[in-house]
């Protein structure tokens, strides 16, 4: 029982930790919004304390006590990222994105300080239409594993979540295996006392 139930409850965290991951697509030159909402919508504006990061060490974005905040920004995102301060106290954080370039391409990190959550969205730049038709087809191709191994990490991941998750359930069917080979093993009292009365004699 103890263990059907920790299955359960490893199972949800990870089904839990791949949802929570998301992949947007957006072209050279073009805008796109980076979505982030907390699950909690009971907010004060003075409590309201959000992160935003890409790949890891680069400030997209901060809201300090409600207030956006600017001051530590990275130079390459001035005049090109905004929030959307009205629907802030509905739970709403997410980011848009102006004038894209390739260097915009990776992982953007939303935390959520007040309610400790944090969502990631993986951005994929795409060349234009107009902007493939005047370069080489070499180079499109180039653009195109970008984002090809981007995909494919992300597929990377939700095939070792589902290897472990039937790993883990393997090893829980093995378990309950197990736990009635020994039970058949073991003699019931109606065959001990026969076994001890065919040894008596």
């Amino acid at each position: 029982m103890i263990i059907s139930y920790c299955f359960i409850c490893v199972f949800a965290v990870l089904i839990n930790k791949v949802s929570l991951q998301e992949t947007v697509e957006a072209v050279i030159g073009g805008s796109v919004v980076l979505w982030c909402s907390s699950t909690e919508h009971d907010h004060k504006l003075q409590d309201i304390d959000i992160h935003w990061r890409h790949n890891g060490s680069k400030i997209v974005y901060d809201i300090v006590n409600g207030e956006d905040s600017v001051v530590l920004q990275d130079q390459r995102y001035k005049s090109r990222a905004e929030t959307f301060p009205d629907e802030h106290l509905r739970g709403n954080f997410s980011i848009k994105l102006h004038n894209l370039t390739h260097d915009d391409a990776g992982k953007y990190i939303c935390f959520i300080k007040h309610s400790s959550e944090q969502k990631t969205v993986h951005l994929i730049i795409k060349e234009s239409t107009a902007e493939k038709e005047n370069k080489s087809t070499d180079q499109g191709n180039e653009g195109e594993e970008k984002g090809a191994d981007v995909e494919t990490s992300t597929s990377l991941w939700v095939y070792i979540v589902v290897a472990v998750v039937l790993l883990v359930l393997a090893c829980f069917i093995i378990f309950l295996f197990r736990g009635r080979i020994q039970c058949a093993s073991i003699p019931s009292e109606e065959q001990r006392t026969e076994i001890e009365m065919t040894n008596q004699d």
